[in-house]
């Protein structure tokens, strides 16, 4: 068997794992904006629901962007192990 995996192999794992991913994230959309947001159900949506849902979505995106950002300027200001021991 060898020690490094098939190329194309990887690259659609990770494509079906960045699908899962987003499927998990708009799962979670979904349910938190509909128990924000929805009173009763029913046949057509009222402009006040229709106004949370927005709302909720944009937020939501606006927090999820917020957070990848703040992980990613964490991860760009960590010192490596190795090199914190080399000081």
């Amino acid at each position: 068997m060898a020690a490094t995996a098939d190329p194309e192999l990887q690259r659609f794992i990770e494509a079906e794992t960045q699908k899962q991913r987003f499927q998990t994230l708009v799962h979670q959309l979904t349910e938190l904006c509909w128990d924000k947001c929805m009173e009763k159900p029913g046949p057509k949506m009222d402009a006040r629901s229709e106004g949370c849902f927005v709302n909720c979505v944009e937020r939501f995106i606006d927090t999820s962007q917020f957070i990848l950002n703040r992980l990613e300027q964490t991860q760009k200001s960590k010192v490596p192990f190795s090199e914190s021991l080399s000081d």
